[in-house]
């Protein structure tokens, strides 16, 4: 079976045998961006997670057919090291990885949660970034959403963040 998929503003041709292989599998095997992760399988750690059409998805659980014609953004599409997208900026400032395993998957959550909620409070990030870190970065994290959140909107940090 042929698919036509847009993949970080590119388009790919890839013929694969079954339409229920998770997305997660052709970005990473036929496509060779390693950026997005394995963890669980499950959809329940979010080291997988990637935006189609701008919602963030838990890859290693959506079927490659249900991409088909739609934007799909992994974090090699969110920016790059001379661009980096704004949540990347926060997680180098806020020096948020430990091992830096599930980290693509928490920035490819905070970003989407960002474009609907600009000004994210404690209880919202609690609500919707429900990523699974082994290291426990998640008071770094935190503090990086909030950074990224004054970066996007170009405004100060909250007294607290400026530590």
């Amino acid at each position: 079976m042929t698919l036509a998929l847009t993949v970080n503003s590119t388009s790919h041709t890839i013929e694969i045998a079954d339409e229920n292989t998770p997305l997660l599998w052709v970005i990473r095997d036929m496509l060779e961006l390693k950026g997005t992760k394995f963890g669980c399988g499950k959809a329940a750690c979010g080291a997988c997670t990637v935006h189609v059409d701008g919602e963030a998805v838990r890859s290693c659980s959506y079927a490659v057919k249900f991409a088909e014609g739609k934007q799909i953004t992994t974090i090699e599409g969110l920016g790059d090291e001379k661009n980096p997208h704004p949540v990347q900026q926060a997680w180098i400032e806020e020096v948020v990885p430990q091992c830096g395993y599930c980290q693509p998957g928490f920035m490819m959550a905070t970003a989407a949660l960002l474009e609907k909620v600009s000004s994210p409070t404690d209880d919202d990030i609690d609500k919707n970034i429900i990523n699974v870190c082994r290291c426990a970065t998640y008071y770094r994290m935190r503090k990086a959403i909030h950074r990224a959140a004054a970066l996007m909107s170009s405004l100060p940090l909250p007294e607290s963040q400026n530590t």
